[in-house]
């Protein structure tokens, strides 16, 4: 375990002890007295030591490093088979400073093996009642695993002259020992033949594999995990090599591709890359459509419906070779099918660096009229708009194909996608709902967004899935709002951060700095709440202009290398010039939530000490604090006079004279304090009798353990309104209670905490003072007959005892008597 591992291993360690939003947060470990804690403790002290490979500021260093993978692979699919067999030669470049002794690849497709981890550690699913059950699909996937052997076949591994080399599998990983060390600077070249069978992904599950259609019998495949990659090697953990358990997912290096796949003649090809022989395998209108398609400014069909619909009829037994070229990428992925129509257009970057893009769709006739309506746009409009957001596009194509339904996946210029219409059985017509609509737009732009993080910002997913779910969420939700105001109402609004708030107050959850495999409620950890926790450093916290500038600093320093988390955290407050640690270490090292509660709000005025105006003051608050006791209303209003009234002679000096006058000795006095105060001091006081200004003393208590800033909206008598943000640093002294001042010339009659709900309170009942009556609904509903309820199950038990009584004496059902069937 390297330094870095070591120092994160530790830091999860840490994170573990805090599974409740009660539990002592990691700056507890350095407080010994007290139960203060430093919330805004330096993260430095727990992130690793910057080095020449990975600085200070958040940028690579000097002598940053990462190694290199090229691959030529020929592979051809059975169809008929639902099998891959593929060759493949890669030059591995050793670009670090360490000599190798030997190389790992990644497997993945192992994980489907009998016997795998992921297989053994799976685990079974209970019912609602808690107890036992298997599901239909827990049946049928045991009976497809059963019936077919899935996992890597690795047929040869040989160097490049042939030479077999030694080679061993470890669940999802293969090491293939070297002849001799692999030295710095150097690179090694080998070959690896291999076969498998595809796995049913409706069945199997996965992020691959083949779609049945059982209408019409055909299939569509969409390919990815299908060949031996290299695993990557890093300057903060070594080999990276995890076994794949389904969650976390890749850590790969950049290099070029050229693949040629092999299909029948009859199906189309979408793939990583560019194509390179398009004489060979499109027809003249096809390939005159898709270069009209490329200068077109709306989506175009390359291949239309109708033929799509003719072509997926046909039975065709020979074959075609695809070939495909892809440059500086970290992976690639296909699609092949008789069944896809085929649209594209030109895309021209938001981004004045950027390059022209070619955005394509393909989808079976299954998917129509929805996907030839938004796919291609939607591809469209995230080139657009992450390349604003971070940097220039930099590959030629951007592609979505329609997969299995509800799903998504990302490869390198290459998408798998849900969310079909609805067909009707009665009169075949197909439909669309506003959730399938909202929701191929959504997964379109998430997963195209993933061009960008980890495609090109190669973030470590084994690892923190945060890095490239959280922040492409995040941009995922701007991209959302640039398409359309209230995208998706109907839809749960994910980009809100008061619809984290359930999720951060639950106490089955981890901090977000957890392993991707040991994560809990992955979709919150991993999407959700890093989504939210950037939407606020960029609404509330940062301002949008620091937020932009920073997250595209980062992301310009970190294409097509390969981040950590610190390298982030260093990076946003570097180039914003923000100290962030509290943010981080609270969001993303801690379970706490927010919940801050405007607990009370004082009010006063600030006394001149002059006898002159201060009596009236107080003439006027006795009057208001001292409520006339109600026996004495009733006696006036009774018309009794007290004896005082009846005998005036019984007044005396007391009687005569008011408390709330002034007098020489008050005045005497007053002149006494303005004679013992500085000159700046009468000052001030003069100014305060003057302004005749309100003071507040408005109290904060910490309930839920987060510090954050504070939203405040004040509404004055006048009905005018303030909006004051404070920021998190005022409780930097004490993150339990604080108190703030407000001194305003004009009387405050409400003062609201985050009134836009922009820091996920958890609890806003207690955000206002005065308190608000919480105002909804009621549904009225009909109350329930609990003795018809009590008769039918009598009824049922009287049966089921009968039934039981006849089987018992002969093994026969006894028929019930009329008056029992009654």
């Amino acid at each position: 375990m390297g330094y870095w591992q070591g120092r994160v291993a530790r830091l999860m360690a840490a994170a573990a002890l805090v599974l409740s939003a009660n539990a002592a947060s990691a700056d507890a470990i350095v407080q010994t007295k007290g139960d203060w804690q430093d919330k805004f403790r330096q993260l430095e002290v727990d992130l690793p030591t910057p080095n020449t490979y990975r600085t200070a500021s958040g940028a690579p260093g000097h002598q940053y490093w990462q190694q290199r993978a090229d691959y030529s692979i020929d592979v051809k699919l059975d169809a008929a088979g639902k099998r891959l067999t593929g060759r493949q030669t890669v030059r591995y470049q050793n670009n670090s400073p360490d000599s190798l002794r030997y190389l790992w690849l990644q497997l993945d497709q192992n994980i489907y093996k009998d016997g795998s981890i992921a297989e053994l550690t799976r685990t079974a699913s209970p019912a609602k009642d808690g107890g036992d059950q298997v599901t239909y699909g827990a049946l049928a996937r045991a009976q497809a695993l059963k019936d077919t052997h899935y996992g890597m076949e690795i047929a040869s591994v040989t160097d490049g002259s042939g030479t077999k080399l030694s080679y061993t599998v470890v669940d999802t990983m293969m090491r293939i020992d070297l002849p001799r060390p692999l030295s710095p600077n150097a690179s090694f070249t080998f070959k690896v033949e291999w076969a498998h069978n595809i796995i049913n992904q409706d069945i199997v599950g996965g992020r691959s594999g083949y779609e049945h259609f059982r209408d019409n019998n055909t299939d569509l495949f969409f390919i990815a995990q299908w060949f031996p990659r290299m695993a990557a090697y890093t300057d903060y953990a070594g080999w990276q090599h995890k076994a794949f358990l389904g969650r976390g997912e890749f850590t790969l290096e950049f290099g070029d591709y050229d693949v040629a796949i092999t299909v029948p003649a009859d199906h189309l090809v979408s793939a990583s890359g560019e194509l390179q022989n398009p004489g060979d395998v499109l027809t003249g209108t096809q390939r005159d459509r898709l270069a009209k398609a490329a200068k077109a400014d709306k989506p175009m069909f390359i291949v239309t419906p109708e033929e799509a619909l003719a072509n997926e009829k046909e039975t065709d037994k020979a074959t075609k070779t695809w070939r495909f070229a892809a440059k500086n990428v970290r992976d690639f992925a296909f699609a092949s099918s008789n069944k896809f129509i085929w649209d594209a257009m030109g895309v021209s970057q938001d981004n004045p660096a950027g390059n022209p893009v070619l955005a394509m769709s393909f989808y079976p006739n299954e998917a129509e009229p929805l996907w030839s309506k938004y796919s291609t746009w939607a591809v469209a409009h995230t080139i657009k708009t992450y390349s604003k957001y971070s940097f220039a596009y930099p590959y030629p194509t951007a592609q979505s194909v329609n997969t299995w339904d509800g799903g998504g996946m990302e490869y390198p210029m290459i998408t798998f996608n849900g969310y079909r219409p609805t067909t009707d059985k009665k009169t075949g017509k197909r439909t669309y709902s506003a959730n399938a609509k909202y929701g191929l737009i959504g997964v379109v732009i998430h997963e195209v967004g993933h061009f960008y993080y980890p495609m090109i910002v190669n973030s470590d997913e084994r690892q923190w899935s945060w890095m490239d779910e959280g922040l492409n969420t995040f941009v995922q939700n701007v991209a959302h709002l640039e398409w359309e105001e209230n995208f998706g109402e109907h839809r749960r609004k994910v980009n809100l951060p008061s619809e984290i708030t359930s999720y951060m107050t639950s106490q089955g959850q981890v901090p977000i700095m957890t392993q991707s495999d040991s994560v809990l409620q992955f979709g919150p950890n991993a999407y959700t709440k890093p989504a939210t926790a950037l939407t606020i450093l960029r609404e509330t916290v940062m301002g949008r202009q620091l937020f932009d500038h920073a997250f595209r600093e980062y992301s310009q320093r970190w294409k097509f290398k390969r981040p950590t988390p610190s390298d982030f955290f260093r990076s946003m407050e570097d180039a914003s010039g923000i100290d962030l640690d509290w943010f981080w270490r609270g969001w993303f090292y801690t379970t706490d939530h927010v919940d801050i509660d405007l607990a009370s709000v004082r009010e006063y005025r600030i006394s001149t000490g002059n006898p002159d105006v201060e009596k009236a003051f107080q003439r006027d608050e006795y009057r208001r604090d001292n409520v006339e006791p109600l026996a004495q209303i009733h006696n006036r209003e009774e018309g009794l006079k007290t004896l005082l009234a009846r005998e005036p002679d019984l007044k005396d000096f007391y009687n005569e004279n008011d408390k709330f006058s002034p007098t020489n000795k008050d005045r005497n006095k007053y002149a006494d304090l303005l004679e013992g105060l500085e000159p700046w001091e009468r000052d001030a006081l003069a100014r305060a009798e003057k302004d005749g200004d309100w003071v507040y003393f408005v109290d904060f208590a910490n309930k839920g353990g987060l510090v954050m800033p504070l939203p405040l909206q004040i509404t004055y008598a006048d009905g005018t309104e303030e909006f004051l943000m404070i920021p998190a640093e005022i409780w930097r002294y004490n993150s339990k209670a604080v108190t703030k001042m407000l001194i305003r010339p004009k009387q405050v009659v409400g003062i609201e905490l985050d009134p836009r709900q922009e820091i996920a309170d958890a609890n806003p009942s207690n955000n206002g003072f005065p308190r608000k009556i919480a105002a909804s609904r009621l549904e009225l509903y009909k109350a329930k007959d609990e003795t018809q309820d009590l008769m039918a199950d009598m009824l049922v038990e009287l049966k089921a005892k009968k039934e039981g009584e006849g089987k018992q004496e002969g093994g026969k059902d006894v028929p019930l008597t009329p008056g029992e069937q009654k």
